[in-house]
Parts: C-alpha cells; structure tokens; sequence
C-alpha cells in the first residue's frame, strides 16, 4: 500500500516514466521482502536493517552501481514517508551509496560498425529492414534505447532532417539526421505500411512482427545479434553504439560541448564518460605534436 502510494506520487506529481516507476517497485519491494524475512515492515526499518540488505546484496555479487540505484530507490521512498509523517525517523539518513569502480565500454571500431552495414546482413523483409533501421539510428544519433522505444511517428521531421526524443526526466531535445539515416527510415516506413496494411496499430516508430510496440529486452537482442556477427567484444548493447557514436565524433574533430548536447546530458563530465578512449587518442596525439613533449 505504502510503495503503491509512493508510485502513484512519482508518477501524478513528478510525472516519471514507465520504466522509472518499474525500477523504483522492483527496488521497494525486494527491500520489503528482506524486511518481512526478519517479521518487520517498511514502517519499523532502521538503520541497521537497511545496512544488513546492502550487505546481503553485495553478497551476492550484485554490482555497486545496482546497490547505489537501490539506495537511492530507498531514499527517495523514505523521504516520502517522512514528508507525509508516516514515519518520524528516516532510516537511510546516515546511509551513503557505496564507491563504483569505473568501468570505460570500449567502442565498436569504425571497421566494424562499416562491416556491420557492408556485409548485407539484414534480410529484405519486415524484421530485417526494421533491425537495419533500429542500429542506424543508434549509431548516427547516439540516442538512448529508452528513447529510441518511444519514438512517435510525428517525431522524425523529414523536411528538417531533425528527431525529437523525450530523454531522462523527459527532457526534450531535437537530434539532426543525416541523409542516409533519413533513406533508411523511409525505406522502413514504405515496408512498415505493406506489413500492417489495414491493421490497427499504434503509432510507435518501431513495431513487433506482431504490430507492438518494441520493447527493450527485444532491442538488446537485435543488437546483440548483429554485433555478434562482426565483432568479438565482450559487451555489445545499445549503450556501447552510443558510446561508439560519441567516441567517433570526438575522434573525427567534434567538440565535448556539440556532443554533449547531442547525448542529451546536463553536464559535461557525464559526456567525458562516454568519450574516455576519444580523450585517450587526443592525450596522444598531444604528446607527439607538441614540441615541448620531447623535453
């Protein structure tokens, strides 16, 4: 009762997404289960009750940045409590998130993102020619998955070349398309109306064999399937084409502050993240180009 009204508020007064909302519940209610293991509800945690959970987490080897969003699912929760006088003790007031190890993705190299759309590797109909579209706009855009679900068919301005996405905190910004980006999408929307002829369906961009909307675990797998077939790294997802957009145009001669603002982050050092390896190339190229390197 207590998540559900907490829910409800992130959702009516702070108008949270979906996916947030669904985060914050798996959180609260994991957290409810341990305390209901120990004949306790929300109401009567402390402090050591909430420090026993993040032990337990850590315990079964979930990462640091998983515990802190659990931490802060918590906080932001309790503070909740606190400010509706359900509770008159915060039991996260003394809690701090715990110190994440900095993990750089490393990005796709030119060569296999070429490869990638050289090699013919989307078949002719429907689901290959959407895949091919889904990791074109990923790669040329830098857009996050969430964004790339949620994208409306009035959101593509084919007379300005322009994308509007709703980012984090629904924040709204425009991204530039290229010609080829623009190609693609048409050639998709042409076999989109053939496939669905007649159906009802909604006006989500990018659509299920089933006439859906596309869902993230189903984006990840496209991804991944793909990448798999012209690269041999680790970690092939949405979130490391973003990075390989990022480190490309850095790398290509594009300022942090251009892609920063195409990223849709609000800080710069968010951005240096992304473009650490790009960073890396140009402490190089440095070194070798001045002349009082050699000193």
């Amino acid at each position: 009762m207590l998540i559900d009204k907490f829910l409800d508020y992130l959702q009516k007064e702070k108008n949270y997404s979906t996916y947030t909302l669904r985060a914050y519940q798996t959180d609260l209610s994991a957290f409810k289960k341990h305390l209901h293991s120990h004949d306790k509800d929300l109401q009567q945690a402390t402090n050591k009750d909430v420090r026993y959970w993040i032990a337990s987490l850590s315990e079964k080897r979930m990462s640091e940045k998983t515990i802190n969003r659990k931490i802060a699912s918590l906080k932001s929760f309790y503070k909740f409590l606190l400010k509706t006088q359900t509770i008159d003790k915060n039991p996260l007031e003394a809690i701090t998130g715990l110190k994440v190890r900095r993990k750089v993705p490393v990005p796709f190299s030119p060569d296999e993102i070429n490869a990638l759309f050289d090699l013919e590797l989307f078949d002719d109909d429907f689901e290959g020619i959407r895949d091919k579209c889904i990791i074109t706009l990923f790669y040329t855009t830098g857009i996050r998955r969430a964004e790339l679900i949620h994208i409306r068919l009035n959101d593509i301005d084919f007379s300005k070349n322009e994308l509007k996405v709703l980012g984090k905190r629904n924040k709204q910004r425009i991204i530039p398309l290229l010609n080829s980006s623009i190609d693609t999408i048409k050639e998709y929307l042409e076999i989109r109306e053939n496939e669905f002829s007649g159906k009802e369906i909604p006006d989500f961009l990018f659509l299920t064999r089933k006439g859906k909307k596309i869902y993230e675990m189903l984006v990840y797998r496209i991804i991944n399937s793909y990448l798999s077939r012209v690269s041999v790294k680790h970690k092939k997802s949405p979130h490391v084409l973003r990075h390989s957009f990022a480190t490309h145009l850095l790398n290509n001669g594009a300022d942090l502050n251009s892609i920063k603002e195409l990223l849709g982050h609000s800080s710069l050092a968010a951005t240096q993240v992304y473009t650490h390896s790009g960073i890396e190339q140009l402490k190089n190229v440095y070194k070798k180009a001045h002349p009082r390197s050699k000193r």
